[in-house]
Parts: C-alpha cells; sequence; structure tokens
C-alpha cells in the first residue's frame, strides 16, 4: 500500500484524504482489490479523526472507487474500473454542459463529423458480421413508414452506436458515448420534424455497404456528408425556430 500520509494539511481534511487515496488508485498504487486499512488505521497515520476518514471513505465509495464489505473477510476494497458507469458519468456532464450553453451546435456538428468519420475508418477494418447485421437491422426499421418520429430516431442512434462498436476499440467507445447518447439525441430532437426519412436511410445504407466492402475512405466520407446533411436541416430548423420568437423583446 503506497499511500503518502504526511501530505495532509488543515482545512477539507476528508477531500484531502480522498484525493490522495483516489490518486494512489488511478496511478496504480493501490491495486484492484487491495484492501485498505481500517478506519482507524487510516485515521492513526493520517493523524485524523475516524469521522473524517469515514467522511472521505463515503466520498470515495459515491465515485464507485471502493466497495465496502462485511464480516470476517470484509473490509473496505478497490473497486475495478466499470467501463458502463464511466461512459455514463461522461453522457450526463456532456448533456448537462449543452444545456448550459457550453458547447454550440457547430462546434457539436463538426466534432461528430470529425470522430465519425474516424469510427468509420476503424469499422471497415474490424467490422464483424454481428456489426454488419446490427447496422442493417437498423436501416430495415428505419425503412417502416408507420414508425414514430420519436423511434426513427432512437434507431438512428444504435445505427451510429453499431457503427462505434465496429471500430472494436475501448477507449474510443468510451470517447464516443458522449457523442452517441447525448449529442446525437439533441441534435435529433431540433431536426426530427426536418428529417427527410429516404434521405438518411439512404446515407445509412451507403455507409454501411462501404463499411461491409471494407472502404474505410469511402464510409468516412459518406458519413461526411450524411452529417454535413444533417446540418442543412439543422440550419432551416434554428431559422424557423428564431422566426416564430417574438419581435422587438415583446414578452
Amino acid at each position: 500500500m503506497a499511500l503518502q500520509y504526511d501530505e495532509i494539511v488543515r482545512g477539507g481534511l476528508a477531500r484531502q484524504v480522498a484525493d490522495l487515496i483516489r490518486t494512489a488508485i488511478l496511478e496504480g498504487r493501490l491495486a484492484v482489490d487491495e484492501r485498505l486499512p481500517t478506519e482507524e488505521e487510516l485515521a492513526r497515520r493520517f493523524g485524523i479523526s475516524r469521522p473524517t476518514v469515514r467522511e472521505a471513505l463515503k466520498v470515495l465509495a459515491a465515485q464507485n472507487l471502493i466497495r465496502s464489505r462485511r464480516g470476517p473477510s470484509g473490509g473496505t476494497f478497490v473497486n475495478r474500473p466499470d467501463v458502463g458507469a464511466a461512459a455514463r458519468s461522461i453522457t450526463d456532464t456532456a448533456t448537462l454542459l449543452v444545456g448550459m450553453g457550453c458547447f454550440g451546435i457547430d462546434e457539436i456538428v463538426t466534432a461528430r463529423m470529425q470522430t465519425e468519420a474516424l469510427c468509420c475508418r476503424l469499422a471497415a477494418q474490424n467490422r464483424s458480421d454481428a456489426d454488419l447485421t446490427a447496422m442493417a437491422a437498423e436501416i430495415a426499421l428505419q425503412q417502416d413508414e408507420a414508425l414514430s418520429d420519436e423511434d426513427f430516431c432512437a434507431s438512428d442512434v444504435r445505427f451510429h452506436r453499431a457503427v462505434v462498436q465496429a471500430t472494436g476499440n475501448g477507449p474510443l467507445q468510451l470517447m464516443m458515448h458522449a457523442m452517441l447518447e447525448s449529442f446525437i439525441p439533441i441534435t435529433n430532437m431540433l431536426i426530427y420534424r426536418e428529417h427527410e426519412r429516404r434521405r438518411t436511410v439512404a446515407a445509412h445504407q451507403r455507409i454501411h455497404a462501404a463499411i461491409a466492402a471494407r472502404q474505410g475512405e469511402a464510409a468516412a466520407r459518406l458519413m461526411q456528408d450524411h452529417v454535413e446533411d444533417m446540418r442543412a436541416a439543422l440550419d432551416q430548423a434554428l431559422a424557423r425556430r428564431n422566426a416564430r420568437k417574438p419581435q422587438g423583446g415583446a414578452p
């Protein structure tokens, strides 16, 4: 156990202890499933009270970095990283930032265009038959004229999720989670009335075919064209929304 017990200064002690333990976990000085010292031992080594240690451990537990287990073989242990939880946290943060106006629509569209093009290149190299089947299933569903706008948008997200999954690249899949689960639904929500379904389905079919043929550059260009087309629909939707706003500052 490689913790530095002499780095604590007075003020915000619980947060400092939590930060020290968190850093040790992230740097690998505390291994996954390693048991931490008891509250009493941590309090003695850090020179603080047990309630302060308990508060620090609550912070770490809330971050899903540690877990507690009761019984003779119990204690507090370092958690194995949960990729799913990390991805959900990224999505929640991204959604909050968009809602607060920290990202502009142009930024989101540009980011989507570049990152999804990269995903197409890798998907063309690494896709499996199951990946192609998942894309094809969404394309087939999107051709159902009885499909609601909400269900069409959800299928659109699942198609792009299948492209990202086909990359076979874990870090990229994690980074794309905010794009898939936050940015795409937000832009879809703005343009669903302007959505020309046939154009979207045709674009998805061309992207799917290029990935199936392992034509990475072609798939990337098609994806960029698809997102650019979405940008045009988005501009129209925003123009209509602005035209409906009261003029002259009237309430």
